[in-house]
């Protein structure tokens, strides 16, 4: 064998000895992939893209806690990625020293709204994470904006003794057009009382901007208005000046971070 034979063969027997078989490379134990992960779930027959942040200082020795992120209108799609570019997903980019937990991203189809199916799969890719990864099931938290504010309404209210603590951002309860209100079926000017009645004993921080033209402000006021009636955990933030785009301030907001992630299920 000449001098080139032998350095090839050294190299595929040390290859061999860090991947097992010869091309069948196997990760190495303990080692656990971050960042931003595409993830699928089958449900009612058809298979739904969504996204899962992991944090860079992952272990499964420590239990995390858990976001369910749910985007506005404009994201919208089946691609799987498109709900991560905005709000939650580029807080976390900006600054993930700050973002410490498991973040769940699922998407809804265009022309659909997280109420009813978009509703269950969003619920489901929160299970599927959190039986993948270490969780403390003590803080799993819902958030979010516009469309998914509107989407952390009914599924906060769909589940009342769940999440340790809910932040909708530019919300709205009452709707409109191809957007349904919550809880269609009681009367309009009672769907505020009652909304809060059911989540009264959820610690809620609301954001929105006072000059919003998409989602009038009033939406929050009155939320918040109808919670500090039956003294609830509630926090109100409206933005003086700011537009639909609340949710920048919101998740740059280290008071509400360090909020959110000190909430706990009793």
């Amino acid at each position: 064998m000449n001098r080139l034979g032998a350095v090839c063969l050294s190299l595929i027997l040390f290859l061999s000895l860090l991947s097992g078989p010869l091309g069948c490379a196997q990760p190495l134990e303990g080692i656990t992939e971050t960042g931003f992960l595409n993830r699928t779930i089958d449900l009612n027959g058809s298979t739904h893209r969504y996204q899962v942040y992991v944090p860079q200082g992952y272990t499964p020795e420590t239990e995390w806690p858990i976001i369910l992120f749910l985007h506005g209108a404009g994201e919208r799609g089946t691609d799987g990625l498109l709900q991560s570019q905005v709000g939650l997903g580029s807080a976390i980019r900006k600054h993930v020293d700050r973002w410490q937990a498991i973040v769940v991203m699922p998407q809804v189809p265009v022309q659909q709204t997280w109420q009813a199916g978009p509703g269950e799969v969003a619920i489901a890719a929160l299970d599927a994470s959190i039986a993948e990864f270490s969780i403390d099931r003590s803080r799993e938290y819902l958030t979010g904006l516009s469309m998914g504010g509107n989407g952390t309404w009914y599924l906060g209210s769909k589940f009342p003794d769940r999440f340790a603590a809910i932040a909708p951002i530019c919300a709205y309860v009452m709707g409109g057009g191809s957007f349904p209100a919550i809880f269609p079926e009681t009367e309009p000017e009672e769907r505020y009382a009652h909304l809060a009645s059911v989540l009264k004993d959820v610690p809620t921080w609301i954001f929105h901007g006072d000059a919003d033209p998409v989602v009038a402000v009033t939406e929050s006021q009155r939320m918040n208005a109808e919670f500090e009636k039956i003294g609830a955990n509630v926090h109100y933030t409206e933005l003086p000046g700011v537009g639909h785009n609340a949710w920048d301030d919101a998740y740059d907001n280290q008071e509400f971070i360090d909020w959110l992630f000190s909430q706990r299920k009793q």
